[in-house]
């Protein structure tokens, strides 16, 4: 297997120090509901970790929630609610959000507010090292004590000051130096330090949480690719100081970012897709697929016609997988394209590559049905490998039985629209349709149609 590092900026081989291998993942600060960047993110990780396993390792996987922040005191205090409790809201809405899109559960979830000891013991060793100083209640860390401080996103101190957000404090010692502990401020929650009442800094929260729960060094440390300055590089600075063990990942895993338009996707800017509203219109092996379908490390646009597109692609699964072939006929090997799979995901998890063969060995075994084969075994192959890229290829919307002959109704009219060469309008009903989940397939003795991902019932025209 090879696996890019965004630290050395190549492809390396996966060889983790021991068992199981330790996997980190950043996770969401709650105080919105999870967009499909988010949902990006996390099926990419899902992903990574569910070929691992089945290529035989074992993972142990944990992901943190920054449920302090100051967009959380921010929110609650305009909503007027504790901080803890708008916190506590999202983190149970992004359970239910990743449950619907089949994300495996990390096996630990630590929370910033829950781990303060552990928080205070590294801050407390960074300043005794020299690696960090206190500012009335405030304690930074000083970049310029490590020679190697930008290693990870390649910039100097000077190119890292241009365009960064610099805390404002004419009393750091320079400029990038980064917050490990700030003071109290008023209506702020706050807990004890040696330093007086204050929280933690954003960066020392991931350290403390990876090395109290995976060890002093990580196999895989995954997130965003906005995560890698400031937040990663500091992670790493802190950490290696703080141990004394470098490198303190051996495989830095980013993956590229949702666009909507030219803008990244996030709540900061407003121009989101929440994970709810997109499984409710396209499902989530849909989702799955779209996000798969590109490279984990390439950005990726949202796009409704890519997402229509995606919940056909599932439909084409499902007939595969659920076609009726043979008992006595010639047994249909799916070998080489399970060997096409596992190379495009031994090659950095080439899920785009991988999905293609998905879609081959659907391909295949729908010829294989055709043909009188017998397509039992490569259908569970198939089933196998869907499983790999976490689809679930069952039903994942219901149709109202009201909406049957309101879809048979604008069927009809379609139909009569083609007959009389109104082609714009006959395809604008079919778009329409679209949209609402219908599925509209043409055919010489009528047209039939399904809804999301399994055939609710044909209707023949």
């Amino acid at each position: 297997m090879k696996v890019y590092n965004t630290l050395s900026g190549k492809k390396e081989e996966f060889i983790p120090r021991g068992h199981p291998v330790r996997m980190y993942v950043c996770g969401v600060t709650p105080y919105d509901e999870c967009h499909v960047g988010h949902a990006m993110s996390y099926i990419i990780f899902d992903v990574i970790r569910r070929y691992l396993e089945f290529r035989g390792y074992q993972v142990r996987h944990v992901q943190n929630f920054t449920d302090i922040d100051d967009k959380i005191i921010a929110r609650a205090n305009r909503l007027g609610i504790a901080p803890d409790a708008l916190a506590e809201k999202y983190i149970s809405q992004y359970f239910i959000d990743m449950d619907a899109l089949n994300i495996q559960r990390a096996h630990i979830y630590p929370r910033a507010t829950q781990e303060i000891p552990k928080i205070i013991e590294i801050v407390q060793s960074l300043m005794s090292k020299g690696y960090a100083y206190q500012i009335g209640s405030d304690v930074y860390f000083r970049v310029k004590s490590l020679p190697d401080y930008g290693k990870l996103s390649r910039r100097t101190l000077e190119g890292m000051m241009s365009g960064a957000r610099i805390e404002a404090s004419e009393q750091k010692e320079h400029p990038m130096d980064f917050t490990l502990w700030k003071g109290a401020k008023p209506g702020e929650p706050q807990w004890e330090s040696p330093w007086g009442m204050g929280r933690p800094g954003w960066h020392i929260e991931c350290s403390a949480m990876s090395i109290k729960y995976l060890g002093e060094s990580l196999d895989i440390h995954g997130g965003g690719q906005d995560l890698i300055f400031p937040h990663h590089e500091n992670e790493i600075a802190q950490s290696e100081s703080f141990t004394g063990v470098s490198p303190f990942v051996h495989y830095w895993i980013h993956n590229g970012l949702m666009q909507m338009g030219e803008e990244k996707m996030s709540k900061s800017l407003g121009n989101l897709v929440t994970v709810k509203e997109a499984i409710s219109r396209y499902g989530a092996d849909a989702l799955r697929l779209f996000v798969l379908g590109s490279g984990h490390s390439s950005p990726l646009t949202y796009s409704e016609e890519s997402l229509l597109a995606m919940r056909r692609g599932v439909e084409r699964l499902i007939r595969a997988a659920t076609a009726k072939g043979s008992q006595s006929g010639k047994l249909l090997n799916a070998d080489p394209l399970r060997q096409k799979f596992m190379e495009a995901m031994d090659d950095d998890f080439n899920t785009a590559l991988a999905s293609a063969a998905l879609f081959d060995l659907a391909k295949e075994i729908n010829r294989g049905v055709e043909e009188g084969q017998n397509v039992k075994e490569a259908q569970s192959v198939l089933m196998e490998l869907t499983g790999v890229m976490g689809l679930t290829l069952r039903e994942e919307v219901e149709l109202s039985k009201d909406a049957a002959p309101f879809i048979e109704l604008l069927i009809g009219t379609r139909a009569e629209l083609r007959k009389a060469k109104e082609w714009a309008l006959a395809d604008r009903i079919r778009e329409r349709l679209e949209e609402m989940g219908v599925v509209l397939e043409d055919a010489p003795n009528g047209t039939t149609w399904k809804y999301v991902s399994e055939a609710k019932q044909d209707i023949k025209r």
